[in-house]
């Protein structure tokens, strides 16, 4: 989209991955929570792990060192408009759906119109932006977009699943079902029990296996996913050796938990990656639905009252980075540089939504004190509270109005119910009334859906190529759509129309200010408490596995690694 891709036509292979690792073996992963459907192209239900990308494929493929470039998986040849207002794909006709039946354009236009009529809201929303979708002959699909001005669209529709039109029943799609699905992609589902374990099988017919996109990955014979009530069972699990590969996310239990016979035996080990990718926004999210969150002064307060530094010393050895963008540990971020000339022609329309420190590249978090209890902050977060007409009186935070401020904080996981317990602390110090609600996977799941919460912790991931998906996140036509990623219910013309810009821009230079004032519109919106990220990227794997030693820009990837011989 930005300039030629990296790879030349004649590539052999990708560069991160070996082309000559071995075949076979099983690597078994795992994952906590449930599931009760095998389709994960809709809403309802939950769908299980690991069938997007290994059992559907889609008809381009990343290269996933390289942002804004796609190569050929299904479809062999593309032809872009050079207005970016149509593509057409020209499929591979060795293109085999693991049944053995032929992909055909049939195929490919069945998928976009089930897909735009009862997939998840974001295919809904991007694939209703295609105008007219025509069968030009054999193997051969034009997308028309008219002119929409999104230049990211034909690459969204390159990544879109291709599903057998064949084998599929309109009329019930859109209903979780555990029948095995037929997809094109390198593995079949192999066993199913539902909600516990599903197993997925190299399929030894796979059309694609000799295509340079996919030649050393997906190597395992077998892969298989064990679902755990939460993420301690989880790990106890992998300490047992009945899983072969974690990515660690907790810095505590990275420092002092790997201590276990395994890691000292040599049958499991511990890989520290670096990564280039963008950390993404985890933060605790305001559903700016609620009354009581709609004055930004509360918001802001409710921030102050965060005490980072004592968290962060107390449940994560000090060892995470605090995340002040939404585009954090990369060029993208904001944070630390003043607005372009670029940027601020962007946002010169609403400007008085946007914080001045913000703009100026001076703008970092409260940190708390660590070890005074916050008494500076809670004191600024009282100033703030009283100017939007509360007071404590008794010990309670009331207003006038509405009576006391009372905030529940639903939460998925004990890691997250940890982190809400300690924040609550210092809320209640204000006289705000803290309830923690650890709902179960399916209650969480349909409260969230509906937006049916005070405050919850979230993981808003980031690439080098933010595009389309932004708009499921942030932009006010998703904030009353039920199930959309607006989880904070945003309202705001400045994100709306940063949204919008980003995905008209023709070069590198003209993307990244575009992104970086979505950037700052997000930051001056106050629509999180910011919490942490991780700095690398931490892996234990059975001693069994092996991956290629070639630095790359994302850390690591299951899919590449591989059962070494005899194993």
């Amino acid at each position: 989209m930005h300039g030629q891709p990296a790879l030349p036509p004649d590539f052999k292979h990708l560069p991160y991955v070996n082309p000559s690792a071995p075949k076979g073996g099983r690597i078994t992963l795992g994952t906590f929570g449930t599931f009760d459907s095998l389709n994960p192209m809709i809403v309802r239900g939950i769908a299980a792990e690991g069938l997007t990308g290994l059992v559907y494929e889609s008809l381009l493929a990343r290269n996933a060192n390289e942002p804004f470039s796609l190569y050929g998986l299904i479809a062999k040849h593309i032809e872009v408009a050079e207005d970016r207002s149509a593509i057409t794909f020209h499929l591979d006709p060795k293109a085999r759906f693991s049944d053995g039946k032929p992909v055909t354009a049939e195929d490919v236009v069945f998928s976009w119109r089930i897909l735009r009529d009862k997939g998840r809201p974001y295919m809904r929303g991007h694939y209703s932006k295609v105008k007219a979708a025509e069968i030009l002959g054999p193997g051969v699909v034009r997308f028309s977009f008219g002119s929409i001005g999104d230049r990211e669209i034909p690459l969204i529709m390159g990544l879109m699943p291709v599903l057998p039109r064949h084998a599929i029943d309109e009329a019930t799609f859109n209903e979780p079902s555990l029948k095995i699905p037929i997809g094109s992609g390198p593995y079949v589902v192999d066993d199913v029990a539902p909600g516990t374990t599903l197993t997925l099988r190299r399929n030894p017919k796979y059309w694609g296996r000799h295509l340079p996109i996919r030649r050393g990955m997906h190597n395992a014979s077998e892969v298989r996913y064990l679902y755990y009530r939460d993420n301690t069972a989880l790990f106890e699990a992998f300490k047992a050796g009945k899983l072969d590969f974690r990515s660690e996310n907790d810095p505590g239990q990275w420092v002092s938990g790997y201590d276990f016979p395994a890691i000292k035996e040599g049958r499991a080990r511990k890989y520290t990656f670096e990564t280039q990718l963008p950390a993404g926004m985890t933060g605790l999210v305001f559903n700016t639905r609620r009354d009581k969150f709609k004055d930004q002064r509360v918001r802001q307060a409710i921030i102050l009252a965060f005490d980072a530094r004592r968290i962060n010393k107390q449940f994560f050895h000090g060892r995470y980075v605090r995340t002040e963008s939404f585009f954090a540990r990369s060029t993208l971020a904001s944070t630390g540089h003043p607005a372009s000339s670029r940027e601020r022609s962007l946002l010169a329309p609403f400007g008085n939504v946007l914080k001045p420190d913000i703009m100026a590249g001076t703008w970092h978090l409260p940190t708390g004190a660590g070890d005074d209890g916050n008494r500076t902050n809670l004191r600024k977060a009282y100033r703030l509270l009283r100017e939007a007409g509360y007071v404590i009186r008794d010990g309670r935070l009331l207003h006038r109005k509405s009576g006391q401020l009372a905030i529940e904080f639903m939460v998925l996981t004990r890691a997250q119910a940890r982190v809400a317990v300690a924040f609550g602390e210092s809320l209640r110090r204000l006289g705000i009334d803290v309830k923690i609600r650890q709902a179960e996977d399916s209650q969480y799941w349909a409260r969230l859906g509906s937006f049916d919460y005070d405050m919850l912790q979230w993981t808003y991931p980031a690439s080098l190529s933010p595009g389309n998906e932004q708009f499921n996140r942030w932009h006010s036509r998703f904030a009353d759509t039920q199930r959309s990623l607006n989880l904070a219910g945003v309202r705001n013309p400045a994100v709306d129309a940063m949204i919008e810009v980003l995905l008209t821009q023709r070069d590198r230079a003209g993307f990244k200010a575009a992104v970086r004032a979505l950037d700052r519109a997000l930051l001056s919106g106050d629509y999180v408490v910011p919490l942490f990220h991780l700095p690398k990227v931490w892996v234990a794997a059975s001693s069994r596995l092996d991956f290629p030693k070639t630095k790359v820009l994302f850390g690591t990837d299951v899919h590449m690694w591989w059962v070494k011989p005899g194993q």
